[in-house]
């Protein structure tokens, strides 16, 4: 497929193609209910019995049954007709657009696909400043939308020519083959909804062809790269491909933006500030960060692999709100030890990179501690709304809350997907994270072997066991100057509670202090029953997964079974 091609394409001829189709099937099916009324019907009211009556009406119910099927193949042709309008009109709108841009922007776009653009400032066709980044970014819309158009073509091909041989065949006059193409076509249509259970999608997916997945995957990578219950490989093809797209509409949307509105205009008592310029800052703030999100997953995916760089699946992907992202270091589904972190507050697309680094370390800790005899995969789950300020946002149950749904659904995938022998499940959060963990554990169950709370400011319940794992799996830590323990608890009555218990303390009165915090007890007290790991000197609160910490490697030793207080 080149740029004439797919540019120069008439998508009014399949469209028109699949109307005359459409004619001829309405004809046929006419057919079919006369022939079924005027002979069918007839010769069953006829009254005509013996052995040759017998042989003609079981000939005519089998040829009723032959022309029942062939209407139905009818249908599928014209299905795939309209499949390929709409496929082939969405490449091409894509292609357009990219050549538009490619000519507002003064690039010239060759007949390869080759960009070459003026570099001579006093020239009128002058590129400007930046050209050659426009230019990247308008050479991978063309190309995505030619890769569209072969997908579509070569999957249309395949379906037409399979009802093609049916029918040459004499194939598709029977039941046990339309039964075959009606169960592919409601495949290719029904996807399941997000938050079916992940064992049924599991089991969805491995019903349908190596075609048929693949078709998703490029029909729909938005649905398949989010949905629980879809293999990694397969998840991460799709959101690389939603990546890209979303690469390519932040970065539209960032040179659509606009000229930079006032900041400043005039009111009743002098200049105020301009809601319009306030609004155009917020988008375009929102816009550079997500799109640095963006690039930090795809560098990351693209990075050559190596000891110090296993390889990378994009597990969920969206733009929505601040944006989601759930990347794995190490394909879970094949992995002996699997651990998901959740981060805390300020949690977002634009922060991804931050967080896939110590999805990195935790991996090399987890390496070291089994010498790289076993394989461990580590999960940044970025995959919900965290909050983004400490007051308010942070002080409030609702995003935890939820989160718990989504959560569960992911870890429960994490399961249904996995290869082989069951793997070792951790789930470690940090920060606000441990609450989300807490809430999802609490009210939903999370099916994982142990918990790892960094820096709780509590997780919602009273005790480890209230976790719904065995305690003995619950770990904890807290760093000496970090001030987590600090915030206050909700109710009244229990910071009340707080002071007693601290002067007590202090007064020697009390050797095992209750302390209660915004989410609930703190886990770092003996009473909360959590196991606690040990942290290097001067920990503050971001400072968990620092290299060759404490901390760090018994989040490894953890993770792959092997630590013991």
């Amino acid at each position: 497929m080149d740029i004439a091609t797919l540019y120069n394409a008439n998508i009014n001829n399949i469209a028109i193609a699949k109307n005359a189709f459409d004619a001829l099937a309405t004809a046929f099916g006419q057919h079919v209910e006369a022939w079924q009324h005027e002979v069918a019907d007839r010769l069953g009211a006829s009254h005509w019995t013996g052995p040759t009556s017998d042989t003609a009406q079981g000939r005519i119910k089998d040829l009723g049954g032959e022309l029942q099927a062939a209407r139905q193949e009818l249908s599928f042709v014209s299905k795939a007709l309209d499949n390929a309008a709409e496929q082939f009109a969405l490449a091409q709108s894509h292609l357009i657009s990219a050549l538009d841009d490619a000519r507002n922007a003064k690039l010239n776009v060759g007949p390869d696909g080759r960009i070459t653009w003026d570099n001579e400032p006093s020239s009128p066709n002058f590129a400007g400043a930046g050209a050659e980044a426009r230019a990247v970014a308008v050479s991978n819309r063309i190309t995505a939308a030619l890769n569209d158009a072969v997908h579509a073509d070569q999957e249309i091909s395949a379906r037409l020519s399979r009802l093609a041989a049916n029918a040459s065949s004499g194939t598709g006059l029977n039941a046990a083959t339309v039964a075959q193409d009606q169960a592919a076509e409601t495949a290719r249509e029904n996807i399941p909804a997000v938050g079916t259970d992940p064992n049924s999608v599991k089991q969805w997916w491995s019903g349908l062809t190596e075609a048929q997945q693949q078709r998703f995957v490029d029909a729909h990578p938005d649905q398949i790269g989010n949905l629980d219950g879809i293999p990694a490989i397969a998840r991460d093809r799709a959101n690389r491909i939603t990546l890209q797209q979303a690469k390519q509409n932040l970065q539209l949307q960032l040179d659509h933006l606009g000229p930079e509105p006032p900041a400043k205009i005039a009111g009743m008592s002098g200049a105020v500030s301009n809601p319009a310029h306030d609004e155009w800052e917020r988008r375009k703030a929102l816009l550079q960060e997500q799109l640095t999100g963006v690039n930090a997953i795809e560098k990351r995916l693209v990075t050559k692999v190596d000891d110090a760089h296993p390889p990378t699946y994009l597990l969920g992907f969206d733009t929505k709100g601040n944006g989601h992202a759930i990347v794995a270091v190490n394909n879970p589904d094949t992995a002996d030890y699997v651990s998901t972190y959740v981060p805390g507050t300020g949690a977002r697309l634009g922060e991804i990179n931050g967080d896939i680094i110590r999805s990195d370390r935790m991996v090399a800790s987890a390496d070291e501690a089994t010498k790289r005899s076993k394989t461990t995969s580590s999960i940044t789950w970025v995959g919900y709304d965290a909050p983004q300020s400490i007051v308010p946002d942070a002080t409030l149950d609702t995003y935890a809350k939820s989160a718990a749904n989504s959560l569960h659904s992911f870890e429960s995938g994490l399961r249904a997907t996995h290869e082989g022998d069951p793997s070792s499940n951790t789930i470690l959060a940090h920060s606000y994270g441990t609450t989300t963990v807490g809430h999802a554990m609490r009210d939903k169950g999370l099916p994982v072997d142990n918990v790892v709370l960094i820096a709780s400011p509590g997780v919602g319940v009273e005790h480890a066991r209230d976790l719904g794992v065995d305690p003995s799996h619950v770990f904890v830590a807290k760093g000496d100057i970090d001030k987590i323990d600090m915030a206050f608890p909700q109710t009244a009555d229990k910071l009340a509670s707080n002071g007693g218990n601290n002067l007590g303390t202090w007064y020697g009165l009390i050797q095992n202090p209750d302390h209660h915090l915004i989410h609930g007890r703190d886990p770092m007290i003996p009473d909360f029953g959590a196991r606690k790991i040990p942290t290097s000197p001067d920990t503050g609160h971001s400072d968990y997964w620092n290299e060759n910490s404490r901390s760090l490697a018994a989040m490894g030793e953890i993770i792959v079974g092997k630590w013991n207080s």
